[in-house]
Order: C-alpha cells, then sequence, then structure tokens
C-alpha cells in the first residue's frame, strides 16, 4: 500500500501551526523549516538588527524592524513559500494596519537581510529570486564566511556584502568589503562599514 503523501501547506496554515517555542521557521517547497543558525550567524544578524534599530530611532524613520516577521513569496512555479529573513525592515503604516494579524506579510517589505551559511545557495539564488519578483526594494546578502561560490563574491574569496536595489522591477547589485561603507537606499545616513558587520561574528 502506498502512504499518503501529505499535501503542501498553505502560507495560512504555516502560520496558524507555528510552534510557540521561539525559533525561527520558513515554508519551504510545502513543508514547515526549522532555521537552525550558529552563534557566529546570529551575532551578525543581532548587530544588523542593532544597528537598523538606531536608524530608525535617531532619524525618527517610519520603519519597523524584526528578526521574526515571514514573507510571502512564490516559486517560479507558482508554489508558496514562507520566508523569514534574519532581518527584515517593514513600512510601519503596512506593520500596523491589522494588528491582530500574524507577524507575517503578503506586500513587498522595504527591506530583507539574509545572513549566509551553509545554505548560501538558498540566498543567491531562490530568494533573490523570489525576493525580486516580490517587489522587496532593498535585499542584503550578508556572506560573512564567504561560503558562496565564486560567480558571487569573486575569487580569490573574501568576506563580502552583496546590497540588491529593485530598479525598474530588476535587483542593481553593488558589492562591499572591508572599510568600505555600505550604501543604503533604506538608511542614506547609514555610516557601518563591511568590515564592522563581519567583525560581528568574532570570528
Amino acid at each position: 500500500m502506498t502512504p499518503a503523501i501529505a499535501p503542501p501547506l498553505s502560507f495560512l496554515k504555516f502560520l496558524e501551526t507555528l510552534p510557540e517555542d521561539g525559533n525561527r521557521y520558513e515554508l519551504v517547497n510545502g513543508e514547515r523549516v526549522q532555521l537552525m543558525a550558529t552563534r557566529a550567524h546570529d551575532d551578525v544578524a543581532d548587530f544588523i538588527y542593532d544597528a537598523f534599530r538606531d536608524e530608525v530611532r535617531r532619524d525618527q524613520l517610519n520603519y519597523k524592524v524584526s528578526r521574526f516577521a515571514s514573507v510571502k513569496t512564490r516559486r517560479d512555479d507558482g508554489l508558496v513559500q514562507g520566508r523569514t529573513p534574519d532581518v527584515s525592515v517593514i513600512d510601519k503604516a503596512v506593520w500596523t494596519s491589522d494588528p491582530k494579524a500574524y507577524a507575517a506579510l503578503e506586500d513587498p517589505i522595504q527591506l530583507a537581510v539574509e545572513v549566509s551559511s551553509t545554505n548560501w545557495r538558498d540566498d543567491y539564488l531562490y530568494k533573490l529570486a523570489e525576493y525580486e519578483a516580490l517587489g522587496i526594494l532593498e535585499y542584503w546578502i550578508v556572506d560573512y564566511l564567504a561560503v558562496g561560490a565564486t560567480r558571487y563574491i569573486g575569487s580569490p574569496k573574501t568576506p563580502t556584502i552583496s546590497v540588491y536595489t529593485l530598479e525598474n522591477g530588476e535587483y542593481q547589485l553593488q558589492q562591499f568589503r572591508g572599510c568600505d561603507r555600505i550604501t543604503s537606499m533604506t538608511f542614506p545616513k547609514l555610516t557601518l562599514t563591511a568590515e564592522a558587520i563581519l567583525q560581528a561574528s568574532g570570528l
């Protein structure tokens, strides 16, 4: 007898059945997947989260910064995904429009940050395509371990922050290394260097 194959989770069912255990999850290929991260990975994400919150507070920007918000995206074949960026920057008017809703959005957010590790292909291939199609205005890939393929970060491999900015529906890329000051459309007064972010890992 052939075992029954469970149908893929819908985005709503994914949200309704999320464990309340403080962990982060994504909906990937119809299944709920727990996001696992090293301490170094979390330290980098926390550093960026704190830096963005400082920008929001200092300049009284109308943004919500989150480590747990999920975003509804779609694969090229139409299957719905539920992505949970390491850091999300969301227009506060969108966030507060329905206070009783789940911490999830179907509209494009302002900025998504993914800190790369062994799953670097997800960040450089799948999430890049999904975030571009959804219309997320700015997307950072923080490759603090230089694990991405040379076609993405060059040779020799060097820790790199790739910043994609949406222009006319397509991402345009700028990359930052070492003492380069990161240019951000969302935070034009940001004074962070690539090195400062990369050093947050403690490695």
